[in-house]
């Protein structure tokens, strides 16, 4: 499908970061689709970071097309979080957009973010739901699939959305960059954004944007990937803001209770049984209902097989219908 692209012209500014850490077959792709955006970056900052592989070369061949202001800082390896804050120090303009190096936005991201933001003041972010492409650039599934589950993004308060550790992908956010000023990202976190949101739900509303926008790679190096440990990253962070959050020591241990059942659901959901069962069993009242535990039970039961088959069907079917 053929999206016409078009210059918004002059209005609120927009800084660009994107932090690369060796995503060489991918990082092309990433710089391209902010070159094409219909709204146009005030400025793109790439801060390469001790990548081993060829993506400072390819940056560097990339940047020379970039149709607006651009910088290149390739130095040592100082970790994500450090990065982002170097990134957002260098920021100026009224809004603050990063977009990972194996990531891609669609033309209007950035348009319609800022048109979301500039309409509601009390907004600290804007975020929507995001395409999933694979590492072949195939796209396979969207976040949009299930708001049945965890996909449900609310628009406003999203106290109970982020308090059971479900968080915005950060290819779909574009930052107030005056509500971000005065906060960090925490240097010592693995899982980057997740804390952050905790600070900036407390500053404002996070604004809702139904239209699918952003495309979040999914290859095998995500920490995504990783659901024990976003577990563990999740439960920190709160632990971490729990007072200014206004938790009681009660509030606490319930909430850790259903994360932690969430997650159990989430280990079984890829066929992680063994994980699952053991997380089970210690958050079990974390479950929302009697219902939500049978069911759990009865999943424990089903063969992989044949969900590894659903699936493939359910990726098939997906594909399909995008490329239509």
């Amino acid at each position: 499908m053929e999206i016409a692209v078009e210059d918004m012209g002059p209005g609120p500014e927009v800084f660009v970061f994107v932090p690369s850490y060796n995503h060489a077959p991918f990082i092309e792709t990433c710089l391209r689709s902010i070159f094409s955006q219909t709204k146009k970056p005030r400025k793109l900052l790439v801060i390469d970071d001790g990548s081993r592989d060829e993506s400072v070369a390819v940056i560097e061949r990339v940047l020379k097309d970039c149709p607006f202001d651009s910088e290149l800082i390739a130095r040592e390896n100082r970790g994500l979080c450090r990065t982002l804050n170097e990134g957002f120090a260098a920021s100026e303009g009224d809004y603050f957009a990063y977009i990972g190096s194996d990531d891609l936005w669609l033309p209007d991201f950035l348009k319609a973010r800022v048109e979301l933001l500039e309409k509601r003041r009390k907004a600290v972010l804007a975020y929507g739901h995001a395409f999933l492409m694979d590492e072949n650039g195939t796209i396979f599934d969207s976040t949009a699939e299930y708001t049945d589950s965890w996909g449900d993004y609310p628009d406003g308060d999203v106290r109970e959305m982020l308090l059971q550790g479900i968080a915005p992908v950060s290819s779909t956010v574009v930052y107030r960059r005056s509500a971000v000023e005065g906060l960090m990202w925490n240097e010592s976190a693995r899982l980057e954004d997740y804390e952050m949101y905790l600070k900036l739900m407390m500053r404002g509303e996070f604004a809702f944007d139904p239209a699918v926008l952003s495309v979040w790679r999914h290859h095998r190096y995500n920490t995504s990937g990783d659901r024990l440990l976003m577990l563990r990253e999740v439960l920190a962070a709160q632990q971490r803001n729990r007072e200014a959050i206004g938790l009681s020591d009660n509030e606490f241990v319930r909430l850790a209770e259903r994360v932690k059942f969430k997650y159990a659901r989430m280990e079984l959901q890829y066929g992680q049984k063994l994980s699952a069962m053991r997380l089970a069993k210690e958050s079990w009242r974390g479950a929302e209902s009697a219902f939500q535990l049978l069911r759990f039970g009865l999943r424990l039961f089903v063969p992989m097989a044949a969900v590894n088959l659903w699936r493939s069907t359910r990726k098939k079917h997906f594909t399909e219908k995008v490329s239509e």
